[in-house]
């Protein structure tokens, strides 16, 4: 249920491996928040090995479908002569890079103040969306297992004793199946069947977690409507929409931006942020995106009354749905908390780790991470368990919602990440029907094994068998390219 980024990873997977798969998504096409909310951007992160170089791959044999990026211009490295530093911070295409660069984050200190480190070691992707979705459909498509059915949402969820035993669909139909993945972000399917969720800030007492406000909180990460720009003949400034004030209403100053170069030389504009999280989620989805949208109107003719360049730019579309960070977590047989992620691998001592990852701790918003994102000293691991709500035998969480307290999920929510633990999720369901066992008495070993199988990386460091196969950036498949 959810065709994003572990939804995608969950069915492709399950697929390939002998599974026949039902994917559901509400919306109307897949891809989720890198599609309907415009997070076409792959950050710095360790966990992007197995299915998403492979997606990468396919993405490069499509002309300007992808770039890697580097950092460029940056407000914190400004000069301090400099009337209007950079509003954020640049990433600008880099063909000099390559998929394996953008592979690591950790082990730098704060960004501000390790300028070399950061130009020298965080690089990143960027992609069209449209490139994204083709490739991704004929991958689902020659799996000739996975039946996929968008603007189709469930409306009821049959449960019995944490066993879910079917779904009655928006359209009437029931369909039952013997395992479920839920990839929503929110965790819906899971919270329809009764698991157990947290919302906001966790408290200190819950989790034993350093950093954790002493108690509970509703704030959450920040939301952002992302919007991109192109360049345009005619320099100018665009007309404010009527009632939209050239003012910032909703904070004392504008946002900074993280700004993207696509290879088309249009911008990606990333506000951070366009919405506090409790705010967004206290809205009505259309009152929020209404809202936003005005935010980002006023933003953008900030940009271009204050910067000359920008001028040089039209808004070529807004995202039609807010890109969310934080929502609902659902509570699961193991927590991620942030004392994993301040011990890193080389301390954690969970025997089902299936994914990797390294991104910093940040919280954006009234949340804010005290003194900027906590960056990390090494990679570490995701349990298996934490895809496993409480009390379910046939129920796995593979997207933001999955076990992990409030400030673990502002490290692992990026989208790699998410494919992961769907290529996980859709791994562990072939293992599951195979042996005729449930989710919980599937073998971590044997997991894992599979895992690495298909190339996700599980050590630290990398393996050099894993290195020399993601020198290979182009897949060499004359139908793919006569097609093409």
């Amino acid at each position: 249920v959810g065709a994003g980024s572990g939804g995608i990873g969950a069915a492709v997977t399950a697929a390939r491996l002998g599974v026949q798969v039902l994917l559901l998504e509400k919306r109307r096409g897949l891809g989720g928040t890198a599609v309907t909310a415009g997070v076409s951007v792959w950050e710095p992160d360790v966990g992007g090995t197995g299915l998403p170089f492979e997606i990468y791959r396919r993405l490069r044999s499509v002309p300007g479908a992808v770039g890697i990026y580097s950092f460029g211009r940056h407000m914190a490295w400004a000069s301090r002569d400099e009337d209007f530093p950079y509003p954020g911070g640049e990433h600008v295409i880099d063909p000099r890079r390559r998929y394996p660069d953008t592979l690591r984050r950790y082990g730098i200190g704060p960004l501000a103040t390790h300028e070399a480190q950061v130009r020298a070691l965080w690089h990143g992707v960027v992609f069209e969306p449209e490139a994204y979705v083709w490739v991704v459909e004929r991958m689902i498509a020659a799996t000739g297992r996975c039946t996929v059915r968008c603007a189709t949402a469930f409306t009821v969820a049959h449960v019995a004793s944490g066993h879910i035993q079917g779904l009655t669909l928006s359209d009437g139909t029931l369909v039952t199946a013997p395992f479920f993945v839920d990839a929503t972000g929110d965790g819906v399917l899971a919270r329809a069947g009764g698991a157990e969720a947290l919302l906001g800030q966790d408290p200190q007492t819950r989790f034993n977690e350093p950093d954790a406000p002493a108690d509970t909180t509703q704030h959450l990460n920040g939301a952002t409507l992302i919007y991109r720009v192109t360049p345009t003949a005619a320099p100018g400034i665009e007309p404010l929409p009527a009632g939209t004030p050239a003012e910032c209403w909703w904070r004392n100053d504008f946002p900074v931006a993280s700004i993207t170069h696509f290879p088309n030389g249009d911008l990606h504009i990333n506000m951070l942020l366009t919405m506090e999280g409790r705010e967004a989620l206290a809205l009505a989805p259309e009152s929020a995106l209404r809202e936003a949208r005005r935010r980002v109107r006023a933003h953008w003719h900030h940009l271009q009354e204050t910067f000359l360049e920008f001028r040089r730019y039209r808004i070529r579309w807004i995202a039609p749905t807010l890109g969310i960070r934080e929502s609902w977590r659902v509570l699961g047989e193991a927590v991620l908390t942030e004392l994993d992620l301040l011990a890193g691998l080389s301390g954690q001592r969970h025997a089902d780790i299936i994914a990797l990852a390294d991104h910093a701790m940040d919280v954006h918003g009234e949340a804010g991470t005290h003194g900027g994102p906590r960056e990390l000293v090494e990679p570490y691991g995701i349990p298996y368990r934490c895809l496993i709500p409480r009390g379910f035998d046939n129920l796995l969480v593979a997207s933001r919602a999955a076990s992990f307290s409030a400030l673990a999920a502002s490290s692992c929510r990026l989208s790699r990440t998410m494919m992961h633990l769907g290529q996980a999720a859709g791994t562990a369901t072939t293992l599951a029907t195979v042996l005729g066992v449930g989710y919980l008495e599937v073998p971590p070993d044997q997991l894992r094994d599979r895992l690495r199988a298909q190339h996700v990386q599980l050590d630290h460091p990398m393996p050099a068998a894993l290195q020399r196969y993601l020198e290979q950036e182009f897949p060499m498949d004359p139908l793919e390219v006569q097609e093409r």
